[in-house]
């Protein structure tokens, strides 16, 4: 089920988006799981959170205004349609949305695209923390 987030989800997400990084090798390993679920904590108190709540993990989605700041899916929710969902949830009553995403990250980049996402542009990675280079993707609604 597709729901707003709500305080007591830090943890799971926490576990969500540190198992991601642990999993994926090019990704630099800079958060302990008390900095995830503090940062996890922080998107749920400053912007919309829906999260994909289901028997086999939760996922989530966070944005702030117009850019989604986070998406992530635990490996049993993947490719089942949950990411798909909370895009549309967060696309509900906006007519644009963009965010960033590593452009090793192609995956995700080829999943946004599906989606209506557009790159915008590209990045070398000296403006984030992970020195990764970045991919900008837009979505507008059609007129």
């Amino acid at each position: 089920m597709i729901r707003p987030a709500r305080e007591a989800d830090d943890d799971a997400m926490a576990a969500t988006l540190g198992a991601w990084v642990a999993e994926t090798d090019w990704m630099p390993k800079l958060h302990s799981p008390d900095e995830d679920r503090w940062f996890c904590g922080h998107l749920i108190e400053t912007g919309l959170v829906w999260v994909a709540d289901c028997r086999d993990g939760l996922g989530f989605l966070a944005s702030k205004d117009n850019e989604v700041a986070a998406l992530y899916l635990p490996p049993a929710l993947r490719g089942q349609g949950w990411g798909r969902a909370l895009l549309t949830a967060a696309k509900a009553g906006r007519n644009r949305l963009t965010l960033w995403t590593f452009q090793a990250n192609t995956r995700a980049i080829a999943f946004y695209q599906r989606e209506g996402f557009v790159v915008g542009g590209f990045t070398d990675g000296r403006a984030n923390a992970e020195k990764l280079p970045d991919a900008h993707l837009i979505w507008e609604r059609d007129a």
